[in-house]
């Protein structure tokens, strides 16, 4: 009887692990799939040379579709890319990298085509891109030539489609790691009953009468499985602690509400405010800093109705500092002022311009005083501050763990970075957001690509050796890598 129980645990632990084995050659064989249809785009796209497509596609998204028609035929803020590489065919085909990452160096030269582009469409300024490699670059254009001619839509004879949707999206294996860890925790199981059994029929066998199998339960509250079990969530607590950790601040995309509906499109694309006006940390400090309501009060002084939004968003920062528009006076002892005694202040301000730009105050205009009331005290006030007056509280974008270390004013005044490389194009966005992934690979990336600017600067006069050997033509270019820009306690210290 004891062996026909054994057999038949024996035929269901094969029965699980022959379950587990199909699971994983079938998903293995997805994989497989994918990356031969990968394989095959990738062929297909860039054939047996270096240019990619598909990673032109991507790079075409990130850095060149905010100003540049995805058609390439059309002129939209920039012009047409479509036959870009033709229009630069009179020059070495390092002028036209040149003039992707660098273009406002190459017009301030005098280089022909690019003093040309600039009469054509200045004061339209062209982004820089110096982290942008050769490589990159070229699969950025045969991107842009593919779409032109329309060889994406083109399939030859013969050839396999393959769905590119499909291979860039990536799998969801959590169903797939619950069910493995459930199927290995039911073969746990039946392996300490098997244990358990042969104990007990070794025990009978040496004539042990006091021998007696043991329950599923005391094998589910034997020590062995206890110490297994704390040690699996040990290890799995440190797994999602340092995950968690690598992920801190990779929040690429992130745009969140801010309490005032500030556009960087208005104040640095269309009245071009440069960013160091506001954020004049950059450039003389480790932190750029959030711009105090005071800074606002240089223009908006002035500007007391703003082009969008009206009276709506000024009057929440006019509120916090305690600022009275409509006398154009700070008020004294605002900080002892009820919300009451506020609230009749600004509704004033905001009827007064009403009747001022319509005629009069009709039930729209009360609807309006009433909706942007709520507005100042729903953006100035929540559960920590209570308070309408006090420093505007502005929702953090960019957050780096720790344990990273990053200047501004080394990168800004040093390095001589433009703002749009690690931020993007802010000067066309509404809403400001994360651009960059902010990862340690993307920074390494970048610092591995990125040539340091020699010429004119102070900084780097210390490093004579790269000096001369770009005098006597050894050495072209010095990357942040070269002045030891990848070592470790420079950024983990």
């Amino acid at each position: 009887m004891i062996y026909k129980q054994l057999m038949s645990r024996i035929l269901l632990l094969l029965f699980f692990a022959l379950s587990a084995t199909v699971v994983v050659a079938q998903e293995e064989a997805n994989a497989q799939a994918d990356e031969s249809a990968a394989e095959a785009e990738a062929s297909a796209d860039a054939g047996e040379g270096a240019v990619s497509i598909e990673e032109g596609k991507t790079l075409f998204r990130n850095y060149c579709a905010t100003c540049h028609a995805k058609n390439m035929k059309d002129d939209l803020t920039g012009p047409a890319l479509g036959g870009v590489e033709e229009r630069w065919s009179d020059y070495p085909e390092e002028d036209l990298y040149r003039w992707i990452r660098q273009s406002q160096a190459m017009i301030e030269e005098g280089h022909p085509r690019a003093v040309e582009l600039w009469d054509e469409w200045g004061p339209t300024v062209m982004n820089n891109f110096l982290n942008l490699s050769d490589q990159e670059i070229a699969n950025i254009l045969g991107y842009i030539d593919a779409v032109y001619t329309g060889a994406l839509d083109k399939k030859k004879p013969g050839e396999a489609t393959v769905d590119v949707a499909a291979v860039q999206e990536k799998p969801n294996n959590t169903p797939l790691f619950i069910a493995l860890a459930v199927i290995l925790g039911v073969l746990a199981v039946v392996l300490a009953r098997i244990v358990a059994n042969l104990n007990y029929m070794l025990q009978v066998k040496e004539g042990d009468e006091s021998a007696r199998r043991k329950s599923l339960v005391e094998i589910l509250t034997s020590k062995g499985l206890i110490a297994f079990v704390i040690f699996a969530l040990v290890v799995l607590g440190g797994y999602t602690t340092v995950n968690n950790a690598i992920m801190l601040g990779r929040q690429q995309g992130y745009a969140p509400e801010q309490p005032i509906k500030f556009s960087h499109k208005t104040h640095a694309g269309l009245q071009k405010i440069d960013c160091q006006y506001c954020h004049d940390g950059a450039r003389r400090s480790k932190h750029s800093v959030i711009p105090a309501a005071n800074t606002c009060m240089n223009c908006h002084r002035a500007i007391k109705v703003g082009s969008k939004y009206g009276t709506g968003e000024l009057t929440k920062i006019y509120a916090s500092l305690g600022y009275d528009p409509s006398s154009d006076t700070y008020i004294e002892d605002y900080d002892n002022m009820s919300r009451e005694e506020i609230e009749k202040v600004y509704k004033k301000w905001i009827a007064d311009t009403y009747v001022k730009e319509n005629g009069s105050l009709d039930s729209d205009g009360e609807e309006l005083i009433d909706e942007q009331w709520e507005g100042i005290v729903t953006s100035l006030t929540n559960e920590n501050k209570q308070q309408i007056q006090g420093p505007i509280e502005w929702v953090r974008i960019h957050n780096l763990p720790d344990h990273v270390y990053f200047n501004h004013a080394q990168h800004v005044s040093v390095g001589e970075v433009e703002c749009q490389t690690c931020h993007g194009p802010m000067q066309e966005w509404e809403v400001a957001k994360q651009h960059s992934p902010l990862s340690m690979g993307w920074c390494i990336n970048c610092h591995r690509q990125t040539e340091v600017q020699f010429e004119d600067n102070e900084y780097y006069k210390s490093y004579t050796g790269y000096h001369e050997e770009i005098a006597s033509g050894e050495r072209d270019k010095v990357t942040v890598e070269d002045i030891g820009g990848l070592e470790c306690q420079k950024c983990h210290y």
